[in-house]
């Protein structure tokens, strides 16, 4: 296995390599018209097309090679053809790694195999990765790592994004629920003068300005019924709490919590909603 530095080392060279050709491989802007599930599920044999992604594979076979191209919405193959672009622009594939960003204008056909391809008649270099993807077939395996490099792990295994678009559909669900159902949400602060709401041991940090200890909240309940005592019938919070505890993969010192209130209602009316 080839040393991680060394790696890094290539992909510099190739930088360099890059700039002197006059490219700038941290570009701008780049009109990306269409996601690749689009192009992917609107397929039309010979549709033009402007999408980007991150390379994540590449297969040369002499003047034509393949590569995989992935966005936040999916992935698809990608045709480089050294008759179609020119023998300098062909080279530059020379200079690409995996992980690096590019923007891919061409149009569509089917493979034998009729896979969906973006037959490639200009690619821009839109952000040349410096470091190394984890190797292809033992992939990023380490818990430790994976929850302390999440952005790594969110490159290399796809059921990890997944997980955070569901979190994102079923915040905007409860929202949803407790909206149609009058709730008013709201935000209290996260330093409290006297650590409560909740049995726990706080994060303890200090005020400068005005000479004092702050706690990191533990929950949001007494700010959530002082806003009851305000004037309010029915309010919700959904935010960060911390408790300084224990720490696993599955208990973090800092979470998501909704807390709730309704005035006029008891607990039976709060197990109902729920």
């Amino acid at each position: 296995m080839e040393n991680v530095n060394d790696l890094r080392a290539v992909r510099r060279q190739k930088l360099e390599a890059l700039r002197a050709q006059g490219l700038q491989p941290y570009g701008g802007k780049f009109p990306k018209a269409t996601s690749i599930r689009q192009l992917v599920e609107q397929f039309r044999d010979g549709d033009a097309v402007t999408t980007a992604g991150r390379l994540m594979a590449f297969r040369a076979h002499g003047g034509m090679t393949f590569a995989d191209v992935r966005d936040a919405s999916g992935k698809v193959q990608v045709c480089f053809r050294q008759e179609r672009l020119g023998e300098q622009t062909y080279g530059l594939l020379e200079l690409l790694d995996l992980g690096d960003w590019l923007g891919i204008e061409g149009t569509l056909f089917k493979t034998r195999t009729q896979e969906v391809t973006v037959n490639v008649e200009r690619f821009t270099i839109l952000s040349k990765s410096l470091e190394p993807l984890p190797e292809k077939w033992h992939g990023l395996k380490d818990v430790e790592t994976r929850y302390r490099k999440r952005y790594v792990d969110l490159i290399v295994n796809e059921p990890v994004r997944r997980v955070f678009e569901q979190r994102a559909k079923l915040l905007d669900s409860l929202r949803g629920t407790l909206s149609r159902h009058g709730f008013l949400e709201v935000e209290t602060p996260m330093m409290h003068a006297i650590p409560g709401g909740a049995a726990g041991e706080p994060f303890v940090t200090q005020h400068k300005a005005l000479g004092m200890e702050l706690y990191l909240r533990l929950a949001p309940e007494l700010h959530l019924k002082r806003l009851l005592v305000g004037g309010f019938e029915k309010v919700y919070e959904l935010n960060r709490s911390f408790r300084n505890e224990g720490l696993s993969t599955r208990h973090n010192p800092e979470f998501t919590m909704l807390e709730s209130y309704c005035a006029f209602e008891d607990y039976t009316y709060m197990m109902t909603l729920v």
